[in-house]
């Protein structure tokens, strides 16, 4: 068995099926998305029907991103749409509307929205790591954890929790395109929506596979963090 967390996807379908054909997880393996799988990337849809299908294919533990939390408020209009739509959202409609009709929540499918606001997740942990979107307060556990520290607040405010568990986490895009490894922290989103890379880790080996929207590969170990390595210096592998 495996864990796996997947760092923020934001529309990146490409990049995500060509991660998953690389690792290949089976039905004993545990995959986290870390969330922000809708807004900025070209095919939210998509992203969300591959989520659909590894729920009957692995044992996905979804957690809920702060862009998540945006597309279910702009639906309730409890969030200005206009503003969602800017910071992304409309790409997300976009890739649920079709070609020159106007953009409708009606396309929206209802499992897409039973996924988003019933089966996502706060968090989730293991024996060894706990599992947020974002962040997590250091003096809490996990159950009494805010909206804020889960959904928005950056890694550069994390510090040592309390249960002692390594925090893995996305949401503060890397622009370098590498994690950002601390002693009691890891942030895998290393920005896939824009020049970067969309980041899986397997929490137990400590190995990473890397994949982009241009559908290449490359890999890595948190051991490689220790001395960060330089996009020269990676293993890249262009898929046949």
């Amino acid at each position: 068995m495996r864990i796996l967390a997947i760092g923020d996807i934001h529309g990146c379908s490409i990049a995500l099926r060509t991660l998953l054909d690389v690792v290949q997880p089976g039905s004993d393996d545990i995959v986290v998305p870390l969330g922000d799988y809708v807004d900025r990337g070209p095919d939210s849809k998509g992203v969300i029907e591959i989520m659909l299908g590894l729920e009957k294919t692995t044992q996905l533990k979804p957690l809920t991103g702060n862009h998540e939390v945006l597309f279910l408020d702009a639906m309730a209009e409890q969030v200005d749409v206009e503003s969602w739509l800017r910071v992304g959202g409309r790409e997300t409609m976009l890739s649920y509307v079709p070609e020159g009709t106007p953009m409708s929540w009606q396309h929206v499918p209802p499992e897409h929205l039973e996924f988003l606001s019933q089966r996502c997740l706060r968090h989730w942990e293991s024996e060894h790591h706990f599992f947020v979107h974002a962040n997590a307060n250091s003096v809490f556990p996990l159950s009494e954890q805010s909206d804020d520290w889960l959904f928005w607040t950056r890694f550069d405010d994390s510090y040592p929790h309390v249960s002692g568990k390594t925090m893995v986490c996305g949401h503060t895009a890397q622009k370098s395109g590498i994690p950002a490894l601390r002693p009691h922290a890891i942030c895998i989103d290393t920005w896939a929506c824009g020049e970067g890379w969309l980041t899986c880790l397997d929490v137990t080996t400590g190995q990473i596979v890397q994949t982009n929207q241009a559908g290449k590969v490359r890999k890595l170990t948190l051991e490689d963090l220790q001395d960060p390595p330089t996009a020269t210096n990676l293993q890249l592998t262009p898929l046949a």
